[in-house]
């Protein structure tokens, strides 16, 4: 993949987390900032999620109070690449761990992002 497709993917994903976030109607009080190549998901505990773009390595990393994650895009998802389970599975669990309550967004699996 050449840098510009990466780019598009990538913000394309960045979009879509911001939204599903900014949408999610649960009791936890989720906000959700993005800065050109990092989202940053700040819960009411204060603990938060960092989102990152890995130029270089055309990753996108996740970074929770528990753990890190490095994802690539395979096969139209952003699988990581040592759990190999999908973005939005990791992100869910992820924000449910720091919200205290089951977060579910619902997101059509294997999306296909067009230029």
């Amino acid at each position: 993949m050449n840098d510009y497709n990466f780019h598009k993917l990538a913000d394309k994903l960045f979009f879509t987390i911001e939204k599903k976030i900014d949408d999610y109607n649960g009791k936890s009080d989720i906000d959700c900032e993005i800065y050109h190549n990092m989202i940053e998901i700040t819960f009411e505990n204060k603990s938060k999620i960092i989102i990152n773009r890995q130029e270089p390595l055309q990753q996108i990393w996740l970074a929770t109070k528990k753990s890190g994650y490095h994802f690539e895009y395979v096969k139209k998802e952003w699988i990581c690449n040592r759990t190999k389970k999908e973005l939005w599975t990791v992100l869910e669990q992820s924000c449910s761990d720091q919200a205290n309550e089951k977060i579910i967004f619902t997101v059509p699996r294997n999306i296909t992002y067009k230029n």
